[in-house]
């Protein structure tokens, strides 16, 4: 059966790719994006958004622009928010504004005109540092960064007799870390679905997103997915700048998966009330990422720059368990990661619009002292 759904933040990469399987399958979609120049250089509706959806633009924190495009629908998907975890720890309020006045706005909406079922974007940055095991086997899940003591120090956690720890797949249980203020903002939009949903007669669900990557990313924004920032720079003829020594293990989901994973939310029964971890269920280093990528882009000849440094904010290893999405919601990620590569590879070197912003990027944090 059709139903009408409202995406928030839908002209985003990830909003059009749900947007795109929404229309597939048949469902009405609307969209509520302010379009803002960082993600979207300025242009108007983006070209693979498909025409059936219904493109309003507006500011989630308008309350009458969020009243307007919630009349006539039976769910929400709520992705309207700032992204980026180094640009968030110096643009405090905008972050905190759009990601929790903006979610604060939808609900206040809401509460006059319910709908069915809110499926909200959160992050896998809610977790911190992910979970790990220590030498005796035991699970540790409240690992906090500590500054390095020197340049021989180990990037990696040690445990309290100086032993490495031993990175393990994270699960929804893990207690929450908050080391930035984007991760606080998620968390706030997170809980602020789990809690107000239910209390007027609707069901909430949380998906804690991974890495997505995959064609259509913003390559002119600095703050967007470490694939596209690398794609970006290999793009126009320079080295990928890779933070810390590149060993840090992420995981990278495809975003057609993501979009597998929103439409599952929306309708599983099970899933109402719930939590979800949403990645491919594989690791790799950043640094070996940076390698494969210039690989299916024709770039060997550059090599990646290991800064050496870190960001405020950053975390070491985060990995997800996909476990209780494969269990509950019937996700199933498809997308290997090799096809993947080479599907971005080859949209990027289409493009004629990538703007390499890095540098500018990493100079505002560093003169922010955000970067040691």
């Amino acid at each position: 059966m059709s139903q009408s759904i409202l995406i928030t933040g839908g002209a985003g990469f990830i909003g059009r790719a749900v947007a795109r399987a929404l229309v597939a399958r048949g469902d009405r979609v609307r969209v509520l994006d302010s379009l803002i120049d960082q993600v979207h250089g300025g242009l108007g509706r983006p070209d693979d958004l498909p025409d059936a959806v219904d493109l309003r633009r507006g500011d989630v924190r308008d309350p009458a622009a969020v009243a307007q495009s919630l009349i006539g629908i039976d769910k929400v998907i709520h992705l309207a928010a700032e992204v980026g975890v180094g640009q968030s720890m110096y643009a405090v309020e905008r972050y905190v504004s759009v990601n929790d006045l903006g979610t604060a706005v939808l609900f206040q909406a809401l509460i006059e005109r319910p709908v069915q079922r809110v499926v909200v974007a959160s992050s896998m940055s809610v977790y911190g540092e992910g979970l790990y095991r220590d030498s005796e086997g035991a699970l540790i899940e409240d690992v906090a960064r500590q500054p390095r003591s020197g340049p021989e120090a180990p990037w990696d956690p040690l445990d309290a007799r100086g032993r490495p720890l031993k990175p393990v797949p994270t699960p929804e249980w893990k207690r929450p870390a908050l080391a930035s203020v984007y991760a606080l903002s998620k968390y706030a939009q997170e809980r602020l679905t789990l809690m107000l949903a239910p209390a007027y007669g609707m069901e909430g669900v949380a998906l804690r997103l991974w890495n997505a990557y995959g064609p259509g990313q913003a390559l002119s924004n600095p703050y967007t997915g470490v694939l596209a920032i690398f794609a970006s720079r290999l793009h126009n003829g320079a080295a990928p700048v890779i933070f810390e020594d590149g060993h840090q293990l992420r995981d990278f989901v495809q975003v057609d998966d993501v979009a597998q994973a929103f439409l599952l939310a929306l309708d599983r029964r099970e899933a109402a009330g719930q939590v979800y971890n949403i990645g491919s269920g594989e690791y790799r280093s950043v640094r070996e990422v940076a390698t494969l990528l210039a690989r299916a882009m024709g770039r060997t000849d550059i090599v990646p720059e290991i800064a050496g440094k870190m960001r405020a904010g950053d975390i070491r290893h985060c990995i997800p368990d996909i476990g209780k999405a494969k269990a509950e919601l019937g996700y199933a990620p498809r997308r290997d990661f090799a096809d993947g590569l080479a599907e971005l590879a080859a949209w990027v070197a289409a493009q004629q619009d990538a703007q390499d912003r890095v540098a500018e990027a990493r100079r505002e944090l560093e003169k922010r002292g955000l970067v040691a």
